[in-house]
């Protein structure tokens, strides 16, 4: 069952579209993908969702409730958290610190919600008191996925969150994705490396020039002839 949808939507910078009448949905509980070559406006449309970019056509919804025109600090409230790709921690507060920001909109016990969520991510409960800046990259990637989940949200939207790790922690961090989604979360992940993106998806989208290309199921879009349809030759999705 769709958590959050977006209907034809057009967005961009200015007057200059980026991404033109895209429509996508995520389920509860599951992982679902946006891949494609770079500059085909998969974080365009991440940024839209979230409202940090204004679509200016089409429709977006969280649950029942329209949110196309929610400014991105309502959002969290409402349950739908962003993890972006880059300056996505607080460097110079502790782990404890940047998870009790993160649940700064959490309705319920933030204590006992921090407590879930460091047993969940088994790295950071042992590095409470470190300052995020000291952290390796990968930890500041969970960091801040588990400060995202601090507010118990519906929907989860993550920007690149392996991009430059090694794939060590890349597998570390797929892992938490897809513990994320079994609790029920939808997850929405932009991802520039397809083999992972196949491999952990239950949806893929690809994006190519601004549009949703071609969309289906992990196991439909690993049949397709990818390397085509990312040069963008005509016909390649058949």
């Amino acid at each position: 069952m769709p958590v959050l949808t977006a209907e034809n939507v057009t967005a961009g910078y200015g007057r200059t579209p980026i991404i033109n009448d895209i429509s996508l949905s995520v389920d509860a509980g599951a992982v679902t993908t946006i891949i494609g070559p770079n500059g085909a406006g998969k974080s365009t449309f991440a940024k839209t969702v979230v409202g940090i970019l204004r679509a200016t056509n089409g429709r977006i919804t969280l649950g029942d409730q329209d949110i196309t025109r929610m400014p991105p600090h309502q959002m969290p409230r409402h349950g739908l958290v962003y993890v972006p790709q880059n300056d996505n921690v607080f460097k110079t507060l502790t782990v404890r610190e940047n998870l009790d920001v993160g649940g700064y909109a959490s309705k319920g016990d933030t204590a006992a919600r921090m407590e879930y969520v460091l047993s969940i991510f088994k790295d950071l409960s042992k590095a409470t008191e470190k300052r995020a800046g000291n952290l390796s990259g990968g930890q500041q990637n969970l960091l801040a996925i588990a400060r995202a989940l601090m507010v118990e949200p519906t929907v989860i939207v993550l920007d690149e969150p392996t991009a430059g790790l090694s794939p060590a922690y890349t597998d570390v961090v797929w892992n938490q994705i897809e513990g994320i989604a079994q609790t029920g979360t939808g997850v929405l992940v932009v991802e520039q490396n397809v083999e992972r993106a196949l491999k952990h998806a239950t949806f893929v989208h690809i994006f190519v020039a601004g549009s949703n290309h071609v969309h289906g199921t992990a196991a439909d879009i690993a049949s397709l002839d990818l390397a085509a349809i990312f040069l963008g030759r005509a016909g390649a999705d058949h």
